[in-house]
Order: structure tokens, then sequence, then C-alpha cells
């Protein structure tokens, strides 16, 4: 599969002097634009969009320093239908504008060319069942908070410290026998960013049948699918954020299984920053394209 990444990566190179279809880079790498866009966050540490802006700055930027060619004739060959527009993208990019950089010959900010290899770093197994679930209901209470990649996450804290004792006993109440059981959490990505920051919609909630009902808990509907669940043991919350980077850069790449849309749910005991504990990742997935006979 990263030999596949790596020519979609090639073919989005090839088309920074015009459109990027994003959608045919996914296909050339034989999964999903969702998937596609996921992955590449992940494993490159920035969204798709920016890696690209910043790959079309640095080659403008080369141009802009050469000046063979007008600032204007550089903005349309990078797909800037007007100088002002490209000035704002050439600024994001190198902190000064392109007019100022002929000028004073400015050091500008190069984005070198991302490609993706394989690091072996200890080969530990990773434990992991393929489960279908038939449509269900999360009920609980949601929040917006930011990705924290690394130690723990005060947003979310915050979040399940405030939950009062009548909405956990109320979750309790709806909780019944469905996987994965008991009080869990679940995330809900806004965008296809995973880099520092980036928001999730976090949900402290439960699992029901379809036909459960609680107007007075946030509620979320989740259709039928298939899920990827991994079981993890270490102290909390390195070992989960190993985990969850490990899935993405390590599982998806060696298994003919793709991410799609849904919610990330996690079932953990809570235990004090550092202490062992047991936990529980699902993963929304589904087989990548041309494999599902296999």
């Amino acid at each position: 599969m990263l030999e596949r990444l790596n020519q979609a990566l090639d073919h989005l190179e090839a088309c920074l002097d015009r459109e990027v279809d994003v959608a045919e880079a996914a296909r050339i790498a034989a999964v999903s634009e969702y998937h596609f866009r996921r992955m590449f966050s992940t494993l490159a540490g920035m969204p798709l969009p920016v890696y690209l802006r910043r790959r079309r700055m640095t080659l403008a930027g080369a141009e802009v320093l050469a000046g063979e060619l007008t600032l204007l004739d550089v903005a349309v060959r990078y797909g800037y239908g007007s100088g002002e527009a490209f000035a704002r993208a050439f600024r994001s990019v190198h902190g000064t504008g392109p007019g100022e950089a002929r000028r004073t010959g400015a050091v500008l900010t190069a984005q070198p060319r991302i490609s993706f290899r394989v690091v072996v770093e200890g080969g530990t197994a990773m434990r992991y069942r393929i489960v279908e679930k038939e449509p269900f209901r999360i009920f609980g209470r949601k929040a917006r908070v930011p990705l924290v990649h690394e130690g723990l996450n005060a947003d979310a804290a915050a979040h399940l410290a405030g939950l009062d004792s009548r909405t956990v006993g109320r979750m309790k109440e709806l909780s019944g026998d469905r996987e994965p059981a008991g009080i869990l959490s679940a995330a809900v990505y806004l965008t296809d960013s995973r880099e520092e920051g980036a928001e999730a919609d976090y949900w402290i909630g439960v699992v029901t049948g379809p036909e459960a009902s609680a107007e007075e808990l946030d509620a979320m509907e989740v259709p039928a699918g298939t899920w990827a669940v991994f079981d993890n043991h270490g102290p909390y919350p390195g070992a989960l954020q190993e985990l969850w980077r490990d899935v993405f850069t390590l599982w998806f790449p060696s298994n003919p299984y793709v991410s799609r849309p849904g919610p990330e749910l996690l079932r953990t005991r809570p235990v004090e920053l550092g202490a062992e504990t047991d936990s529980q990742l699902w993963i929304p997935v589904e087989r990548r394209s041309g494999d599902a006979g296999t």
C-alpha cells in the first residue's frame, strides 16, 4: 500500500501547476478519497490541502526569485486568478509577499516533497478483530475539543469531569449488553485533518439499540458497518495514543481495510495518569476496493 501512496503523491506533484484531482490520487492509491486524506494527514502530520499549498508556494518561490516571469504569470501558473490571492497564499507560507521577496532576495520557506516508507521500530504484535455491527445509537453528552497527540487532553478531561451524577446514572440505565458495553467515549472528526489542535466532537455515552430513546441526552445515529477492534494494555493515556498512531501508520498499510466515516469508539477504565489500564479501540473500516473477495 505504501508503494501506491507514493505513486499517488507523484501524481499530486505533477499537478501542482494546475487543479489537483485528489479523487484521482485516491484511485491510484486504491483507497477512498476519505481514507486517502486521513492517511495523508496522519502520516504527514498536516492536512493534504496545507501540504499542497506549501509545495505550490515552494515552487512558486523559486520562480519569483529567478525573475524570469512576471509575478502575475507565476500566480496564473500555480492556479491563482489574481495577484492578490497569490500574494496572500505566498505570504502565508513564506512570511513575505512575492514582490518584496523579489526586490530584497528574501529568505523563503521550502516544503520538501513527502514520500512514505516503512520504519521497523520493534515489531510489537497488534491484537485486533473485525466486527460487523447492526445500526445503533449513542446517547450521552458531547463537547467540541482540540486534538492532543501526547499527554492529557485537558478539554476532554474537563468534559468528563463535568458530567453530573444524574446524567451518568441515566447512561448506565440505558447501557445494555451491546458491544462495546458500558460508558465509553466517541470521537467524531470534523475535517480530514489529524494535526495537533484540529477539532473533534468528543462524546461520553453508551451504545444502545436503534429503538432506544432518551430525550434528555444528546443522541447520535450510527449506521450498520464493519469495525476493527483493537485491544490495548499500558499506561494511560500514552499507550492509547501510541495505539491510535500505530493503527494508521502500521495496521492500515499492511491490511486490506481502509477507514470510513463514523465515530471512533474507546472503552477504557478511568485511571490516574501513567497507571496501567486495559482499553479497547473501535475504528470504522471497510475492505479496500478490489479486496472484497480475498
